[in-house]
């Protein structure tokens, strides 16, 4: 919810018309015995290493903690600031005791932890009350740069109906209460309860979006415009696009990913901008539906082709999507790089899967919870 980043330049002016890319990951403490959430945030932030403390805060949750990666060009630089914040991290929760999972929530059923002794999030509290979601709702936040914030908005209406493909990439939050939720994406589910988390609606201009966001503020859905949950929206401190419809990834190799489909996904969109070609106004009932699906079946499902209405196996939507942006890929030199994660994706299925194969063949969560664990810090 708190979102960090280290800075985040937008365009590059030096005639290529590449983009920046920055990622926020959210992650899930546990103890190492049980797999239950802990609040154990201050004791973990004690033991990062001092240079790495600027790229590490607390989350809404004492059961949280939050990493974000220096904006940049290349994804082999974006690759190396999450491999090191998160085998930092992972370090130090074992030091504090604890383990660090990149899970959407936490599996196992427990006692939720308090939220973080902050006066906003004690307002959020008294407001919300039992909106709280439960022992940690974690996810990833990709930050895009863009020139300008009207052409900002733009690009929100351009990749509206993108994002349900990327929400089943994402997918990977499948337990809950110590049960399979039937869902691949349960954190979405939990996240959804908020009143002010929504597809991003079709906007008009900067000044509409400006406007939504008072009138929000003043019918008391949300206390600021922090609490702007759509999954798609312009950064209130950065020259930035934001998209956070995704759970937080299992690997870095995920998270990379994502962070070039989504970068390659906004410069397709200003491209399209560019060349004067409108945003498909895609009705809101139908896109809740689609995000719904992407949801509940991750990658392993079908999902709803938002250009048509047609339900399709959701990784012929996948595809689809990628030939869309390969220009854009090739462009930022990223093709060959998401065509081989795109191959071991393929292979082994979205977090969700790969949590729900490690159950069956144990039948076991605590197994669920090693192998979550092995796949956060790279081992």
């Amino acid at each position: 919810m708190t979102g960090q980043l280290a800075e985040a330049p937008g365009r590059v002016t030096d005639g290529t018309d590449l983009l920046t890319v920055g990622v926020e990951e959210e992650f899930l403490l546990v103890d190492p015995h049980t797999g239950t959430a802990v609040p154990a945030v201050d004791l973990v932030l004690e033991q990062v290493p001092p240079e790495l403390r600027g790229q590490v805060e607390r989350e809404f949750q004492t059961s949280q903690i939050e990493i974000g990666s220096p904006p940049g060009l290349e994804l082999r630089s974006i690759r190396h600031s999450l491999g090191v914040l998160r085998a930092a991290l992972a370090e130090a929760a074992e030091r504090a005791g604890v383990r660090l999972l990149a899970i959407g929530t936490g599996p196992v059923d427990g006692p939720v932890p308090p939220v973080v002794d902050k006066p906003r999030f004690d307002r959020m509290v008294e407001r919300f009350r039992l909106l709280v979601p439960g022992p940690g709702n974690n996810g990833m936040h990709v930050h895009v740069g863009v020139p300008d914030p009207e052409t900002g908005v733009q690009v929100l209406n351009h990749v509206r109906p993108w994002l349900p493909t990327l929400h089943a990439v994402t997918a990977n939050s499948p337990f809950a209460r110590g049960e399979d939720t039937g869902y691949a994406s349960w954190r979405s589910v939990e996240w959804e309860r908020w009143p002010s988390v929504a597809p991003t609606p079709y906007l008009e201009s900067h000044e509409h979006y400006e406007r939504l966001i008072r009138q929000l503020i003043a019918s008391g859905v949300m206390l600021d415009e922090g609490m702007l949950y759509w999954y798609a929206r312009l950064s209130a401190r950065y020259p930035t696009v934001e998209i956070r419809i995704g759970d937080v990834c299992p690997s870095v190799d995920d998270a990379v990913l994502v962070a070039a489909l989504v970068r390659a996904m906004v410069a397709t969109a200003i491209e399209d901008i560019d060349a004067g070609r409108p945003a498909i106004r895609t009705d809101h009932h139908l896109l809740v539906g689609a995000h719904w699906r992407a949801a509940h079946d991750g990658l392993e499902g079908a999902g709803v082709d938002l250009t048509t209405g047609d339900v399709r196996p959701a990784w012929d939507l996948l595809e689809r999507f990628v030939e869309r942006v390969r220009p854009a890929l090739e462009r930022h030199g990223d093709w060959d790089d998401v065509a081989d994660l795109l191959g071991g994706l393929r292979r082994h299925g979205t977090g969700a899967a790969r949590q729900r194969a490690v159950f069956a063949r144990t039948g076991r969560l605590a197994d669920v919870v090693e192998d979550v664990a092995r796949q956060t810090r790279g081992a």
